[in-house]
């Protein structure tokens, strides 16, 4: 079962919901959709289209090393925790390549990430005909006439009228002002991508202390076994995250509602308690491995880890052969330039502006006194009067809806809240639709 196929013409078959991108958060939302009807009999099926600018389904590939694992359950997978008898979970995925009895015996909840982007690949293969697959979004435009619908207008040239949008660019990743991506310096976006260039290394420097960073440490320097691999951060030491059972509450689908509902102050003191659940922090076992292995070189002689904290990359220039980097020490200022064949950078990612897309349209968006879009609980944005059709946002609501707005965490609950939200708007709409063409006001 999935979702009606929506046309693609000139805008006159009107789509209930329009999905920009296609990772993880419109996956499910598209398996909500699917899944519409069982939950609410006799209601008329959505119409759902969504527009993917990669060419297949891809989820962090750059980052899928092979033995990395989630840090997540696999019941916060697409759809269990809002319906556990769903066939589109890890579960059935599993029972269906024949390894559920092999994963019981594996004895952990976090599944690697390569299994777990196999899983997604799995249910996206189920969603293939309702995905614009190599096209982009060029702009939402609103429709003269019908305050209540918008065209979605793709790069190329597909023009999609519907009731809804929903917003799921993902994360972009971040360099420093001032550093671009090249031959030899990247983003850990594109690690695997870029890493079969690479012969023979004297050096790669990683810069960043979040789990991404760490991670590409590790794999770096057990790919490159003659290679030197150094650590640039600011902070002293790695700092573990705490995935401990009272702290994960903050993720929870309830700790949503209490946070939407919170003063001000008290959101910012949350996200400040709990910051250290997910950003710039490192699994544990992770710091533990990496500091045995620094430790044994020691040991022995040989150092081919080196950590330069409570530092900063002051520059970095690309040569023809390698990168030169100005690292300063911030605790007495002085500088030591230093060489490298590739410098790695993790230093985060930063949600997509929704109103990027959204040109005009987004001028019509009601913002906080903080100059933020104003987010509904249903994660629809509020507009002027004068804009009736719903546009929803996923991954752009922490200010709103908390830690877990950009996370798998709550995937699966948020995205049946945006389901029968728009299930209502869509049935009031459809209706004033009709009485339009009639002639009735």
């Amino acid at each position: 079962m999935s979702p009606a196929v929506g046309a693609e013409g000139d805008g006159g078959d009107v789509h209930d919901l329009v999905g920009v991108g296609f990772g993880p958060s419109n996956l499910a939302l598209a398996v909500a959709v699917a899944e519409h009807e069982d939950s609410a009999p006799g209601s008329p099926p959505l119409r759902a289209r969504f527009v993917e600018r990669q060419t297949a389904f891809s989820w962090h590939r750059g980052m899928l090393l092979e033995d990395a694992t989630m840090q997540i359950s696999f019941l916060k997978d697409l759809v269990t925790l809002r319906n556990p008898a769903s066939p589109y979970g890890f579960l059935s995925y599993l029972h269906e390549h024949g390894r559920l009895v092999d994963f019981i015996n594996y004895g952990s909840a976090f599944p690697t990430r390569l299994e777990f982007h196999d899983y997604l690949e799995w249910v996206a293969a189920r969603f293939a005909d309702v995905v614009n697959y190599g096209d982009g979004v060029v702009t939402i435009d609103a429709v003269d006439g019908c305050p209540h619908l918008l065209d979605v207008v793709t790069a190329r040239g597909a023009v999609l009228r519907t009731r809804n949008v929903v917003l799921a660019m993902g994360l972009s990743p971040v360099l420093p002002i001032g550093v671009a991506s090249g031959e030899r310096i990247w983003h850990t976006c594109d690690l695997l991508t870029r890493i079969d260039a690479v012969r023979d290394p004297r050096r790669v420097i990683v810069v960043g202390a979040g789990q991404s960073a760490a991670e590409a440490l590790d794999y770096l320097h057990r790919r490159f076994a003659d290679a030197e691999i150094w650590a640039v951060f600011a902070r002293y030491g790695y700092s573990p995250a705490d995935d401990t059972s009272f702290a994960n509450r903050v993720f929870d689908p309830g700790a949503v509602d209490a946070y939407f509902g919170a003063p001000g102050e008290v959101k910012e003191m949350i996200v400040g308690y709990h910051a250290n659940t997910n950003y710039s922090v490192v699994d544990p076992s992770l710091i533990e491995s990496l500091y045995r292995r620094h430790y044994h070189e020691k040991v022995v002689g040989r150092e081919r880890l080196r950590f330069l904290n409570v530092s900063r990359v002051a520059d970095a220039v690309a040569t023809d052969d390698g990168v030169e980097l100005a690292v300063e020490s911030m605790l007495d200022g002085r500088r030591e330039v230093v060489d490298a064949d590739v410098v790695v950078y993790a230093t985060g990612y930063r949600p997509s502006d929704p109103c990027d897309l959204l040109g005009a349209v987004g001028e019509r968006c009601v913002r906080d006194e903080a100059g933020r879009l104003a987010v509904a609980r249903d994660y629809r944005l509020t507009t002027d009067r004068g804009l009736q059709a719903g546009i929803y946002v996923q991954g752009a609501t922490e200010h709103t809806h908390g830690l877990s707005s950009t996370l798998l965490s709550n995937v699966a609950v948020r995205s049946g809240e945006i389901a029968r939200s728009i299930a209502r708007v869509s049935a009031r709409t459809a209706d004033r639709t009709a009485d339009l063409s009639l002639g009735r006001a």
